[in-house]
C-alpha cells in the first residue's frame, strides 16, 4: 500500500524556527481494523492541510502488517492539540481506539531546516520510547 509522502501545507517562518514534531506507531488487532484506519486518511490529510500551524506530515502505512507511522511537525504543542481536537480527527481517533493493539507516541523539536524528518529518525525515537516506558522496542 501506497505511502502518504511529506507535505508542507504552511512553510515555517525560517529555517532556524523551532517546529514541535509528532512522530506516532499504531497496530491494529485485525487486517479489517487497519483497512478501517486507512481509509481515514484522506479525510485526516485534507485536515491537516488546512489546519493552522501544520508545518508538515506524512503517513507510512503497512496495512497487510496492520502497522501505521504518521510524523507531523507544527507551529507549537498547541496547534497539534487543536489539530487533534477538531474533526475529522477527534472522531477517527476515537473510532479507531476501539481497533488498537498498541500505539506508541513521541515528540521532540526541532529547527525547521531539520524537516522533513526521516523515517529513520522518527522509528529511532519511537523504540527508545517504547524502551524508555517498558515497552517492547
Amino acid at each position: 500500500m501506497p505511502d502518504i509522502p511529506w507535505m508542507t501545507p504552511t512553510a515555517p517562518d525560517s529555517p532556524d524556527t523551532e517546529v514541535y514534531v509528532m512522530a506516532s506507531r499504531f497496530e491494529t488487532r485485525t487486517l479489517p481494523g487497519a483497512l478501517r484506519f486507512f481509509l481515514k486518511a484522506p479525510g485526516i490529510i485534507g485536515q491537516i492541510r488546512k489546519a493552522p500551524g501544520a508545518h508538515g506530515a506524512a503517513l507510512r502505512a503497512r496495512v497487510p502488517r496492520r502497522t501505521f507511522l504518521t510524523l507531523s511537525a507544527w507551529q507549537d504543542r498547541d496547534a497539534l492539540h487543536r489539530f487533534a481536537a477538531a474533526e475529522p480527527h477527534r472522531s477517527s481517533a476515537r473510532a479507531a481506539a476501539a481497533h488498537m493493539k498498541e500505539s506508541a507516541f513521541t515528540f521532540w523539536t526541532a529547527k525547521a531546516s531539520d524537516l522533513p524528518i526521516t523515517w529513520a529518525e522518527a522509528e529511532r525515537r519511537l523504540a527508545a520510547e517504547q524502551q524508555r516506558q517498558g515497552g517492547r522496542p
